[in-house]
């Protein structure tokens, strides 16, 4: 009679979850047909004061992605912020479990933070796959650490939603706004003038950063946690909060409830980021006057989840998109004036209206875009411009084409009065321009060489800097905007053309010839390019080419072929050389290519057990 009654219930499914709900930590914590796995799974993670009861409960357990270190300042409040997360998450019936990420600080790391990112995407996609984990709130900030979150959830898809860490508060300098980075960069021109000394530099640079948080400009981070939100991975008004007002914390709590709902919806990162998202994306990006950083994390993010998303859609798309937000670098204002005037939201309402976006696009929240942004009203004009009257009528990227790349960008809501009157206001030969090119072998030889009179640069001059690409850098430098010799500035020319296979700071208001590939290190037409050469930019026909004929370019190559390629330096660490062999070129989105056919792995697939 007792052998019948054990081998009842033995039949009985041991489980102190909820009927009917199945819940991926289940397969660690609360898993019937392998007691002696959840055994060894549940023994270790009580030992800090955990409850069995509590792991095999049926509650989700919500990983909290930490990006905040003593490393990553711009996202060191976050360790802060993830308390009101975890009381979010305890308070809407979830277990939080917060873990660090790999730390990428734009301003700290050497060669480049941007090495970095497909290293934190990585990391953390082991960690999302391999943990028990229901779902993740991506704590989100500096520019990196932003696409790494969501190409890892986009990946793995299992429930996401961002927390933004939002940009510091507004810094000043003898009563003048000072954005991060745009002040530095025209502080840069002071002391090249000599208007300024080392000692009144350093300071100014330090009074842009005045508090916690990421750029108070529109520079990347302020872009990408921007685009986060018009992709609907973040909260409504999430991006633009001031990292130290209390609204910051109160979405955190915000953001940790609703972290557990999406969990028992299922709502998850391939539920949102569909092409209409990507698309909302990209228009929103121009109205913002978004960084040139951002199609290459925006194209990376669409690799990883699956959606088709090309260069040239970012003209196609965005260039005839005005400019609506009044911030630098593009404009006058920092990161507190646009969150009162009203933020993304606002933004995103006066783009709705003119039916510029997807309003039928899903959100995290779970309603459309539409429903979460009609409401958002402009609270100042000045900052936030109505759409029938912009800053500018066209804010996109150009997208370039020719025999020095397949494809760059120009961002066109930086050009200024004075570079447009000198380089595209011709009137026989309007919106392109002509020059002499000078070439430098990296920043460390611009910074050498750009005062060197034998260059003969001049205000006509051209300038480019190549080896700084994906490969070449490696991980793809911030270097592109090069200032011209000090004598040119002292007689006021602060601008001239740049062009490279590079990058350039998204709080840099140069309108330089960014992204390009295959860069030089790949075999693209920079590769070629000699100091002396002229070259022709054409917008009006989305042009950039070397003016030397194509038996002299084929000479070209055959001399470099023959002379082995070009020499880039070598690589220093393992991480280095690893990236370089796979990864893509940045108008692909930088993507480890080995890596985009990992998608959905949550639903194709369970993580071994370890014992």
């Amino acid at each position: 009679m007792a052998k019948k009654q054990n081998n009842k219930q033995n039949k009985k499914q041991k489980t102190l979850a909820p009927k009917g709900r199945t819940l991926r930590s289940q397969l660690w914590f609360d898993n019937p047909e392998n007691p002696g796995m959840t055994a060894l799974y549940l023994e270790r993670y009580l030992n800090f004061g955990l409850t069995g009861a509590e792991l095999r409960s049926g509650k989700p357990i919500v990983g909290i992605a930490q990006t905040g270190s003593d490393l990553s300042p711009c996202n060191r409040h976050h360790l802060e912020l993830a308390k009101r997360v975890r009381d979010g998450i305890r308070d809407a019936g979830g277990i939080a479990f917060e873990f660090p990420c790999h730390p990428i600080q734009e301003t700290g790391k050497r060669p480049t933070a941007a090495l970095d990112r497909n290293l934190a995407y990585l990391s953390l996609v082991e960690v999302l796959y391999g943990y028990p984990l229901d779902g993740v709130v991506l704590m989100t900030g500096c520019d990196k650490t932003t696409p790494a979150c969501l190409m890892a959830a986009a990946t793995v898809n299992i429930p996401a939603i961002v927390l933004s860490g939002g940009p510091m508060l507004n810094g000043w300098w003898k009563g003048m706004r000072a954005g991060s980075g745009t002040v530095v960069w025209k502080a840069r021109e002071e002391l090249a003038a000599g208007r300024i000394d080392n000692q009144e530099f350093m300071e100014i640079a330090a009074a842009s950063a005045p508090s916690v948080g990421h750029c108070n400009t529109m520079g990347t981070a302020s872009t990408m946690n921007a685009l986060a939100e018009a992709l609907g991975m973040s909260l409504p008004g999430c991006a633009a909060i001031p990292a130290p007002y209390r609204e910051r914390a109160q979405i955190a709590y915000d953001t940790g409830v609703r972290a557990v709902g999406i969990v028992h919806e299922d709502l998850r990162p391939s539920d949102i980021l569909t092409r209409k998202a990507f698309e909302n994306c990209i228009v929103a990006n121009s109205a913002i006057g978004g960084s040139t950083n951002a199609p290459i994390h925006i194209n990376a993010i669409a690799r990883h989840v699956g959606v088709t998303l090309s260069i040239d859609e970012w003209e196609t798309i965005g260039y005839d998109v005005p400019l609506l937000v009044n911030m630098q670098p593009a404009g006058e204002y920092l990161g507190e004036e646009y969150f009162r005037a009203g933020g993304l939201p606002a933004v995103m309402n006066e783009l709705l209206k003119a039916r510029r976006i997807h309003g039928d696009a899903m959100t995290i929240n779970g309603k459309t875009m539409a429903q979460n942004v009609k409401g958002a009203k402009v609270a100042d004009p000045d900052v936030i411009k109505p759409y029938a009257k912009p800053m500018k009528k066209q804010a996109g990227f150009k997208v370039l084409k020719g025999n020095l790349f397949d494809s760059a960008i120009m961002k066109t809501s930086v050009i200024s009065d004075d570079f447009r009157g000198r380089f595209l206001s011709d009137p026989k030969d309007p919106n392109a321009f002509e020059g002499r090119a000078v070439v430098f072998e990296g920043p460390e030889d611009y910074h050498l060489r750009i005062d060197d009179p034998s260059l003969k640069i001049d205000e006509r001059t051209l300038l480019f800097v190549r080896g700084v690409g994906a490969i070449g850098y490696p991980g793809s430098a911030e270097v592109v905007n090069m200032q011209p010799p000090a004598r040119l500035i002292k007689q006021g020319i602060t601008s001239l053309p740049c062009i490279g296979d590079g990058r350039q700071s998204g709080t840099s208001g140069s309108p330089s010839v960014l992204n390009a590939s295959p860069e030089a290190a790949a075999g693209g037409g920079l590769a070629l390019l000699r100091t002396g050469d002229r070259v022709r930019i054409d917008l009006n026909r989305g042009t950039a080419d070397i003016l030397v004929s194509k038996a002299e370019l084929t000479k070209r190559r055959k001399t470099l072929e023959r002379d082995g390629g070009y020499r880039f330096p070598s690589s220093q660490t393992p991480w280095q050389e690893i990236q370089r062999a796979i990864v893509d070129q940045l108008a692909d989105g930088m993507v480890l290519r080995p890596a985009v056919k990992y998608q959905r792995v949550a639903q194709t697939s369970e993580p071994r057990d370890n014992h």
